[in-house]
């Protein structure tokens, strides 16, 4: 048995309303041990609604609805579905009042639209909306299928499904099992790469293991169903324990952990700070640190030397050298990082300095090429060069280059620099 998601609205399918109603219900089905296959969207209109009803209806026992419960004329979810069924719309008298009484308090009056909100099927239950005008339904219109409606405004799903649609479906019999999941990362190492590495654990039945990918990282989601979210848990701990040491560096954390909290850990950790300079990230990497949550407690801040004279005079590079070597090279990498440790003192100093593009690449700097510069306590610097590609988007190349940078201090620290 499972459910089915089916969004409905027009502005969903032309890009103007990120589908966040999508992934707050399959995170819930999955805590109630519910299983679901499909998601659908689809546009506002009655026949294409109802081919989209007709073929969930084949192949799942929830069907879940959000949007399309407004009072204009292009709000055709209930429509769509009595019409589907072959049962009439009536006007239900308790939910005239609510609106009413609602629309009163805002000091707005209430229209002839507004009635079109309370045509319900024939033989559906209301299921409340608290805090909005368009409430939903829960309709069983044959045995073995089960309705629900909600509002497309993400609030007032949310709250409809926690204060009523949870405690009818844990009443029905479900969320007697929870799925539950952990997403290990990774970075520095490819999807195919570790795939190979990890491809026995692919079939497992309970837990099961899948790979993405996504700007540079990687994940695998271990995903357990059982009784209990504990029980779950203890099905994933030995698997995950098992990649992790099969993946050894390249694993950084797991579900909410970013690069950032991580590295920012192993600083808090080793009592140490950092401060950064940056060229072509123009404070992308002092962003993502700054992301994080008590990161004054090690980060100190950075300098942005996007122009050369901002490099000599903030971060004391040699001006000799950035005419002869370039900006994006090696050793002004090594001197910002150097420059940016002393000025700020820090333990660390991390510098980025490379060519996003998607113009300013030679033959022999091409557009992606990036240098990184760590400067460490004790004294040492180092650069590193990397290639992110020719035909990678300006954005991308500035994350990579900062992911990048904080993954090579997260290896320094934990390797005890």
């Amino acid at each position: 048995m499972s459910a089915e998601i089916i969004c409905v609205g027009t502005e969903l399918l032309l890009g103007n309303i990120l589908n966040s109603n999508s992934q707050f219900l399959a995170i819930e089905l999955a805590k109630l041990g519910i299983p679901h296959y499909y998601q659908t969207v689809v546009g506002d209109n009655l026949q294409r609604l109802k081919h989209a009803i007709d073929i969930a209806t084949k192949r799942a026992e929830i069907l879940i609805f959000t949007g399309g419960l407004g009072p204009t004329p292009d709000d055709l979810t209930c429509e769509a579905i009595a019409d589907f069924f072959a049962v009439p719309l009536v006007e239900d008298a308790e939910i005239i009042e609510d609106i009413t009484q609602k629309l009163q308090a805002r000091g707005r009056p209430v229209t002839p639209n507004n009635r079109k909100q309370a045509l319900i099927p024939q033989g559906a239950t209301i299921l409340p909306n608290p805090i909005g005008t368009a409430p939903g339904i829960i309709w069983q219109p044959r045995p073995g299928l089960t309705i629900l409606t909600f509002p497309g405004v993400p609030g007032e799903l949310q709250r409809m499904w926690k204060e009523t649609a949870v405690p009818y479906l844990q009443s029905q019999g479900w969320g007697k099992e929870v799925i539950y999941s952990r997403m290990l990362k990774f970075w520095g190492i490819g999807e195919s790469a570790l795939a190979q590495k990890v491809s026995a654990y692919f079939d497992l039945p309970n837990p099961t293991v899948a790979p993405y990918a996504s700007k540079g990282e990687v994940k695998l989601r271990i995903s357990a169903k059982a009784a209990s979210e504990t029980e779950a848990q203890k099905l994933i701990a030995p698997i995950e324990q098992q990649i992790k040491e099969i993946a050894g560096l390249d694993y950084y954390g797991a579900d909410d952990d970013t690069l950032a909290s991580v590295v920012g850990h192993s600083l808090r950790q080793a009592k140490q700070t950092l401060s950064v300079a940056e060229s072509c990230t123009g404070g992308g990497l002092g962003q993502m640190l700054t992301e994080v949550s008590g990161s004054s407690d090690y980060f100190w801040g950075g300098i942005i030397s996007y122009h050369n004279s901002v490099k000599h005079t903030l971060l004391g590079v040699d001006p000799k050298d950035l005419a002869r070597f370039g900006a994006v090279s090696a050793t002004v990498a090594k001197q910002m990082a150097l420059g940016v440790r002393s000025r700020l003192d820090t333990s660390w100093g991390l510098s980025i300095t490379g060519i996003a593009g998607p113009t300013g690449g030679t033959e022999t700097k091409p557009v992606g090429l990036v240098y990184i510069g760590l400067a460490e306590p004790d004294g040492n610097v180092e650069s590193f060069e990397y290639h992110f590609g020719t035909r990678q988007s300006r954005s991308l190349i500035r994350h990579l280059s900062a992911c990048t940078a904080l993954d090579l201090l997260r290896r320094k620290l934990l390797r005890g620099s």
